[in-house]
């Protein structure tokens, strides 16, 4: 309890996020997308064998999170929706990486592009390529260690794609949500 207090006071402080808001609607929201971003992310499996990883469009749900809800949803739908994909399919030593990885994609996405009433098309191409790019090096780092360095530079243009591919999905998706909910 003292833990969670501590954590929403450090990003309340750091991060100017009002964690008070975080109401009854957010909270639905992080359901549903953590549930739709799991989904996605079980879907469409393309394996990479060099590190025992796989090609996926959760990322995809990630940035729809985070340009759509902000840091907070995103975060916690990215990163708890990742990580249950990989429960579920049995990749238990990628659980904490993926919940930490994916949840700072989606913090990092929905924090740049928190501002709606100045957010432009550009804001939303910064905010992805730095949320994916958290993606891709968060990932890169893991499988040096685990796997070595040859293996994790293969799996750099999946991860690559994989970012492209949510960028491609994510960012007029979330466009067109901004349009339908009234947030």
């Amino acid at each position: 309890m003292i833990v969670k207090q501590l954590i929403f006071k450090y990003i309340s402080y750091n991060y100017n996020i009002n964690m008070v808001e975080l109401g009854s609607r957010e909270v639905a929201a992080i359901g549903v997308m953590a549930a739709l971003v799991c989904v996605a992310t079980l879907l469409v499996q393309v394996p990479i064998p060099a590190t025992e990883g796989f090609f996926n469009i959760g990322d995809a749900l990630v940035i729809i999170a985070s340009l759509t809800f902000g840091p907070i949803v995103g975060g916690l739908a990215g990163g708890i929706g990742s990580a249950l994909a990989d429960a579920i399919g049995g990749w238990y030593v990628w659980v904490p990486f993926t919940l930490i990885i994916k949840g700072a994609e989606g913090l990092i996405a929905g924090y740049l592009s928190r501002n709606r009433e100045n957010r432009s098309t550009q804001t939303l191409l910064i905010a992805w390529i730095a949320g994916g790019l958290v993606m891709v090096l968060g990932y890169f780092v893991v499988q040096v260690f685990m796997y070595g360095f040859t293996a994790a530079l293969v799996e750099i243009p999946f991860n690559m794609v994989q970012m492209i591919v949510a960028g491609v999905l994510g960012i007029p998706v979330s466009m067109a949500l901004e349009k339908r909910i009234k947030l």
